[in-house]
Formats: C-alpha cells, structure tokens, sequence
C-alpha cells in the first residue's frame, strides 16, 4: 500500500488503475469524521476502471500515521495534496462524505488542482454538522449497531438488514477510536466557509439526503446557493450515508457529473 509524507506525517492509500499515467484526472476520496475506508466502496465499484481511484485513509484512521489532535480542516486537505502530489496528479476530482467534503471545499480553495467536487452530506460551516451522529467508538460493536439508526433509513435498514450486518462489522474493523475522533470533531468545529464561498469557483455537485440527522438539508441548500458553481443534488428519503442506501442514483449523478467536468476531453 503506497504511501505519502505531509511534513513528516504518513498518509496510507490505495489506487485503482494506478498505470493510467500523471495526466490522467483521477477520483480522490476524502473521508467522514473517524470512518475507514468501507464508506467509499459502493462508490468505489462505479468509478474505478473508468477511472484512477485514489482513496487514502484519513490522518489518524487505518494505516495512516496519528499524531496528537486536534487536527484543522486545512491540515488534512494537505493530506490530500500531498497524496495527490505523491501520484504524479495533474488533476483530481474530490470526493468527500461529511468532514471529507469540508476537506474538498478547503483544498479546491488553496489549490488549483481539483477539477470538480462532489460533497455529501456537508454543510458550509461545521456548526451545522454533529459528529456525534456519525461515529461511534468501534470498541463497542453495539453502540456501532444502534449508530446506523440514524445514519440510514428505516425502510432502508428493513430491506437490507444483510448490509447492515457487514456494515457493523467493517465499522467495527476499520473505525478510528476515540482520540482520532476527538481529533476530527476539533477540524469540523473549526470550519467555516459560509462567507467565502464566493472565492470558491471550482464545479461542486451538493449531494444530500432530505432525511439526513447528521447534516439538515438546509445546509446544503445554503451551501449549494453560496457557490459559484454549485448544484444541488437533494436524494429523497436518504440520511446521512446517502451514497450507500442510494448508491445507484447517486453513482449516476457522479458518473455523469464527472462526465461533465472532464478537462482533458479523452478522459472520460
């Protein structure tokens, strides 16, 4: 598994079609406040191949080095600069779930190398956002059980108690403890971009699920307003982890969204 060194701190991750070559626009992940890398696979499987896909392991989850918190927003965009840099990217194309779409919104502000996002689930300033709703500490497997409560909808978790079940576990093996929590909970109470979302001229696809506890809708409504280039993409009946209880709608908004925003026309 490769690696990058941001200032001394190690950032693990994976890559998908890694021979594609520096010029290809690739597909980076950027993950949710203390989750592991299972948050991306239902979108993970509809991108790579036609795609590089990148999808490190946040500072402090999975193989990632863990230094002391508290962490801010712009710490680990540079995390995902220097993943970027490590694999010879031109261009990217975020996308980030909850804390990973704050760290979008920061990096395409600092640097011109996104191409596009796409943000779920993320508000303009994180006091719009309750951690609280989304992580739970993996040392306690029944605590992780009773977290996807909220993080996914009743008729969802009535038809697909099998996924359910997997998702318990994956959480349960990949998660962040409590001190990496603490850590994230610090860069999503330090964030506020509502008053500068103007100076942010990059494309980004607001996806949000209309029954999201975690992030309102509103949010997202304000954060799609205030950008230049944003678009919101509301998924009826979703909460939080709209990507995975709807994959199939969502992956088609990002396929096509992608499309869209190719910048080298052979890419796609």
């Amino acid at each position: 598994m490769p690696h990058a060194n941001n200032a001394g701190v190690e950032i693990r991750y994976e890559v998908d079609a890694p021979n594609a070559g520096p010029d290809d626009e690739a597909v980076v992940f950027c993950g949710d406040v203390g989750l592991g890398a299972w948050q991306f696979g239902w979108q993970h499987a509809a991108l790579a191949g036609p795609h590089t896909v990148v999808t490190p392991e946040t500072r402090g989850v999975g193989r990632s080095d863990a230094p002391p918190g508290p962490y801010t927003v712009e710490e680990l965009a540079s995390d995902v600069d220097a993943v970027c840099a490590a694999e010879g990217l031109r261009n990217a194309h975020l996308v980030g779930y909850g804390l990973g779409g704050m760290v979008a919104l920061a990096y395409a502000l600092a640097s011109s190398r996104p191409a596009s996002l796409t943000v779920v689930g993320t508000p303009p300033a994180g006091d719009a956002y309750n951690p609280d709703g989304v992580w739970a500490d993996p040392a306690t497997p029944a605590a992780v059980e009773r977290s996807l409560n909220g993080l996914l909808s009743a008729s969802f978790r009535e038809a697909y108690p099998d996924v359910l079940a997997r998702i318990a576990d994956w959480r349960v093996g990949e998660d962040a403890g409590r001190e990496t929590f603490e850590a994230h909970r610090a860069a999503v109470e330090g964030f506020d971009r509502s008053d500068t979302l103007y100076e942010l001229t990059t494309p980004t696809l607001v996806v949000h699920g209309t029954e999201d506890a975690v992030c309102p809708k509103s949010a997202a409504e304000g954060l799609a307003d205030g950008l230049p280039r944003g678009e919101l993409h509301p998924v009826p009946g979703a909460r939080h982890l709209a990507g995975v209880e709807a994959s199939a709608a969502v992956n088609d908004a990002l396929v096509g969204w992608l499309a869209e925003h190719a910048t080298d026309p052979f890419s796609a």
